[in-house]
């Protein structure tokens, strides 16, 4: 027996961790660094980005976050509260009908459960942006277009099929016995869903919030197509108002883009280990 395999063994163990390390400090660079030059970029005025678009800025100016925040015209504060008001009225919608629907599938059985389990699913593999044109000639005809509520339709309706999915596996990795003691102490339905339920399902219920968090906060399409009046405009819209026809201002928008970023970024490292606590427990019970 060769007395260096031991040796040589934790050499290539240790060179490919090594390679294995600089390929994960590459792809953390490549996702960090397009903040990072946003970030400064922002700093910059329009004629010194021009010149140099990579490089650090000379001498960093908040102009740019100034007048993004005291001109009227670009109506960025009336489409962060939009935005802010949508998206979470939708959350809750998707939050509470992800619950009980997707708790009904999981604990009672009968005999459309399954049918109504798939369609729920096709939710999910139909591309929405084919339903674009529809759903706006339906709006059209119904008066129900360039309304305040106009978003929370279409939001909740895509948000339903993959919160319903992940509460419905969620729900079958808990014990039925929670339930069945609760029921001999006396406790109706309603109190067991609410009281003992609920809180047991926090975690996939908060990680279904912070998806569909990132998902209303930046849809741009449906937005632009139901929504024409400059005051119910959301974030996205109220950011190509720094695009023009011949050149674009991209310091003014990255600035915008930040200020827009910071209330999702807050939030979601705010929640971050319920996320990855939402998307493990029910494989780790399972």
């Amino acid at each position: 027996m060769n007395k260096n395999a031991p040796a040589t063994h934790k050499v290539r163990k240790g060179i490919v961790g090594v390679i294995m390390n600089v390929i994960l400090l590459i792809f953390s660079i490549s996702c960090i660094f397009p903040i990072v030059w946003m970030a400064y970029s922002s700093l910059k005025e329009k004629r010194v980005f021009n010149a140099d678009i990579i490089g650090l800025p000379k001498n960093p100016t908040l102009i740019n976050y100034i007048k993004i925040l005291t001109n009227k015209d670009y109506h960025l504060g009336a489409s962060m509260m939009n935005s802010i008001r949508t998206t979470g009225l939708s959350i809750i919608m998707i939050v509470a009908f992800s619950f009980i629907v997707g708790y009904i599938l999981a604990r009672v059985h009968f005999k459309l459960n399954r049918i109504l389990y798939v369609m729920f699913l096709m939710g999910m593999l139909i591309p929405i942006h084919s339903l674009l044109v529809p759903i706006y000639v339906v709006f059209q005809r119904c008066g129900i277009n360039n309304r305040w509520f106009t978003l929370l339709l279409p939001y909740v309706s895509f948000g339903l099929p993959m919160g319903i999915f992940l509460v419905e596996g969620y729900v079958k990795t808990v014990p039925v016995s929670l339930e069945e003691a609760a029921a001999i102490d006396g406790s109706n339905f309603s109190h067991t869903l609410w009281t003992i339920i609920l809180p047991v399902c926090r975690p996939i219920l908060i990680t279904v919030a912070i998806i569909q968090v990132f998902s209303c906060w930046n849809e741009f399409s449906f937005a632009l197509v139901l929504i024409k009046d400059v005051a119910l405009q959301t974030v996205p819209l109220a950011l190509t108002q720094f695009k023009g026809q011949f050149a674009s201002d991209y310091p003014k928008q990255m600035a915008a883009m930040l200020i827009t970023m910071a209330p999702i970024v807050i939030l979601y490292f705010a929640f971050s280990k319920e996320i990855i606590k939402g998307m493990v427990s029910g494989a780790v019970k399972g």
